[in-house]
């Protein structure tokens, strides 16, 4: 491999430094380093690189209000901040995996996660907004629900991401219905992510994922609640 090809696989976010893309099983130092660098990059938004364009790039800035302004980028912050648990639940999950086949699933729907998030960076400097100030706080959590849901089986580990993408599918639908008509920019980055997140699920599923008791997504449900009332402001 060229070293032009190792800075393209280092820097492209936090999970794509995989056993294939080194062409070698990773031990588990190996798995703990590479995770280590994917905390760093992804809490400090420096090092992740879209690898798909963003879908707002061609897109003119809509004529838009102070106030809707604001609330566009409380959106936006929100769905940036559940890109950060996206990375966090799948490295978590990643390092825990039982099977080379479960680790791979996680790596490959990781990757379009961290196009979503440098997208959601991207809309946000243009609206002059900042990141969630709580960012390390839920990653560290998403951390240790993916690791977790990881350690008990990869079975518990799918379903896990099948029940989250509901929930992220769910505040997508809700966030598109409540941007301005005229913002088509962030209207076409979340149409994307909708598409791309209902996927995720979907294949997680058809990877073997267990299906979530409905006490359980209840308990999901009430705990992004918090997240997204948070994050819309701080």
């Amino acid at each position: 491999m060229s070293d032009s090809s190792l800075d393209d696989t280092t820097h492209s976010g936090a999970l794509t430094t995989s056993s294939r893309a080194i062409g070698r099983d990773l031990t588990l130092m190996d798995r703990l380093i590479v995770e280590a660098d994917g905390i760093v990059r992804t809490l400090a938004g420096k090092g992740a690189t879209a690898k798909r364009e963003s879908p707002a790039k061609h897109h003119e800035e809509a004529v838009l209000s102070e106030r809707e302004r604001r609330h566009i980028a409380g959106l936006m912050r929100v769905n940036h901040t559940g890109e950060v648990c996206a990375q966090a639940l799948y490295q978590g999950q990643a390092l825990t995996a039982k099977t080379a086949g479960t680790r791979v699933e996680m790596e490959e729907a990781a990757q379009e996660e961290i196009d979503h998030l440098v997208w959601c960076e991207e809309r946000l400097d243009e609206l002059g907004a900042k990141p969630s100030a709580l960012n390390p706080l839920w990653y560290g959590l998403s951390l240790a629900m993916g690791a977790a849901a990881g350690v008990i089986s990869d079975k518990v580990s799918l379903g896990f991401v099948h029940a989250t993408e509901e929930r992220v599918a769910s505040h997508l639908r809700s966030h598109l219905k409540s941007l301005p008509a005229q913002d088509r920019k962030s209207q076409l980055i979340l149409q994307q992510m909708l598409s791309d997140e209902e996927r995720h699920g979907e294949n997680a599923l058809k990877a073997g994922g267990a299906a979530f008791p409905q006490p359980v997504k209840d308990a999901m449900t009430r705990l992004s609640k918090v997240m997204t009332e948070t994050s819309y402001y701080i």
